[in-house]
């Protein structure tokens, strides 16, 4: 490729230059993918009076994204090994740059649509690829440090994409959110081409799991648009033979998986009764997490009248309070154990919906909305910490990242579920469009109530599922905690009875997921990484 690298990948020393550069493209890279999902999210009314899209073709904008970027998390490892980290990285920012320039030119909404479902292929491959690159390019006792830094400046990036996406629908177009990932992906191939050393897994010769990944992509895609043409158009022949596609599909992939040689979901990670439920509670609070980020800001720009700025910025005390307070929570549940907030997080959560099922199209901020937003900021920090670290203490030491992938994956595909069913649900789809196929502000104000009470009851299912954990993985999630804290605090853990790989700290990777502990399937910072060669 271009230039020999001055580093080579596993030697990059925290403060030197190629540090720097090969934080500052990770950081780019993956903090684009975050701002698209914030600003798309705002600019959705606008998107549906310039498009004349009803709900249900705003929820196919949001989820177009979600399907691939969902069903291909779990390759992207695999694919950085045996092609190079920073190729497969390139690749994705390459990837979601030509997709954004096809949203920007979108003329219908199946064309924006079609761009949507390209950028979570580019989303795939870079938001993994970019830890990927970072386990394998620092040295080990720098690696949390860069993970941590990485991982804080992309939250930073999820916050202010509210305002950035708010502004920027304001001052001129709803195109302008995609077209400035234009030159935010022309800086990143820049940087990671000429100033980031490349690394693969010499010895990766394990077979890729294609059919996998495209069962998992037809399943998402069918059951969503069962979902979503099922609120739109009733039970047409097309949502019947979408349904027995996605259900067959998924079915399918099942079966793949637990016959493959080369899965990209050992269906054996399931054994463990811990594992299995404390994911059924991520894809219950995270379920409900995306329909409300979904439903809010169009019930507040469409019936509250709203400024797109003022819409998106409602939702910004989540990501404050959930950057602020991560690290203290997994703090906490490392004294404590991780139950009492398993519990006590969801439960919030259903506080805060209750509280959002009660507003009025009238009812000013402060008194209306941001009571509801705060309880479930706080049950997302009290809740996000323990429900991960509960996951991976759940799981062999070897399988961190798969572990981390598959809860990454269900939470999002969790959310893209939750934004094609609970409109439905709710009555909101169906017949609420108004003449010129934009959502009826009459329907959405009618529906969003009854939305928030479906969430509200996920939630209080996710507290329940925590109380069905047993014993033993509380125990082994808050020794992985004090672990953790005592790698933070640097020292060791008294019960540590021979020294372990280091685990990062707890951390935030932006509101809508969990925190990612390694690229899944992948095997950077395993220690036995091919050095970078020249590119």
């Amino acid at each position: 490729m271009g230039t020999t690298a001055p580093v080579t990948a596993g030697t990059v020393e925290w403060g030197t230059p190629t540090a720097r550069w090969t934080l500052t493209a990770t950081v780019l890279g993956s903090g684009m993918a975050f701002l698209d999902s914030t600003v798309v999210t705002v600019a959705l009314p606008a998107i549906g009076d310039d498009l004349g899209a009803g709900l249900s073709g705003l929820q196919w904008v949001v989820n177009g994204y979600m399907i691939t970027l969902s069903a291909l998390i779990l390759l992207s490892g695999s694919l950085s090994d045996r092609f190079g980290r920073v190729r497969l990285f390139m690749a994705g920012v390459a990837v979601f740059a030509l997709a954004s320039v096809l949203c920007t030119f979108a003329p219908t909404l199946e064309w924006l649509v079609a761009g949507r479902v390209v950028q979570g292929l580019g989303g795939a491959m870079l938001t993994p690829g970019s830890l990927a690159i970072l386990q394998a390019g620092f040295r080990e006792q720098d690696r949390a440090r860069a993970i941590g830094a990485w991982s804080g400046l992309t939250g930073v990036a999820g916050a202010v994409g509210p305002f950035v996406g708010g502004w920027l629908v304001q001052i001129g177009d709803w195109r302008l959110i995609f077209l400035v990932n234009v030159p935010m992906a022309a800086a990143v191939l820049l940087i990671a081409w000429f100033k980031v050393p490349e690394s693969r897994d010499s010895g990766a010769d394990q077979g890729l799991d294609y059919t996998g990944a495209l069962l998992g992509v037809l399943a998402l895609g069918g059951i969503t648009y069962a979902l979503i043409q099922w609120g739109a158009a009733g039970t047409t022949p097309a949502v019947v033979a979408a349904a027995v596609v996605g259900v067959l599909s998924l079915a399918a992939f099942v079966l793949a998986e637990a016959r493959g040689r080369h899965p990209m979901l050992p269906l054996g990670i399931f054994s463990s009764a811990s594992f299995t439920v404390t994911n059924a509670a991520t894809v219950l609070v995270y379920g409900a997490l995306g329909p409300m980020l979904f439903l809010l800001v169009i019930f507040l720009q469409e019936v509250g009248g709203y400024s797109p700025v003022a819409a998106g910025a409602a939702s910004l005390p989540i990501t404050a309070l959930m950057l602020l307070l991560s690290a203290r929570s997994g703090k906490l549940a490392a004294r404590i154990g991780p139950r009492p907030q398993l519990v006590a997080g969801p439960l919030l959560l259903a506080g805060g919906f209750l509280l959002l099922s009660r507003l009025e199209p009238e009812a000013p901020y402060l008194t209306g909305v941001l009571p509801g937003v705060l309880l479930i900021a706080l049950g997302l920090a009290s809740a996000v910490a323990p429900l991960t670290a509960t996951v991976l203490a759940s799981a062999p030491e070897r399988h961190a990242g798969l572990a981390s992938g598959v809860n990454n994956t269900f939470a999002r595909s969790a959310q893209l579920i939750g934004v094609a069913a609970v409109p439905v649900a709710a009555g909101i789809s169906g017949g609420g469009q108004g003449a010129d196929g934009s959502a009826s502000a009459a329907a959405i104000a009618q529906g969003f109530g009854p939305a928030m009470l479906i969430l509200a009851g996920m939630c209080a299912l996710a507290a329940v599922c925590a109380l069905a954990l047993p014993r033993r993985s509380a125990l082994l999630a808050e020794r992985r905690m004090e672990e953790e804290q005592g790698q933070e605090d640097g020292r060791s853990s008294p019960e540590a009875s021979e020294p372990e790989p280091p685990t990062p700290p707890s951390r935030f990777c932006g509101a809508t997921e969990p925190p990612w502990q390694s690229c899944p399937g992948s095997s950077a910072g395993a220690g036995h990484d091919a050095p970078g060669g020249a590119r």
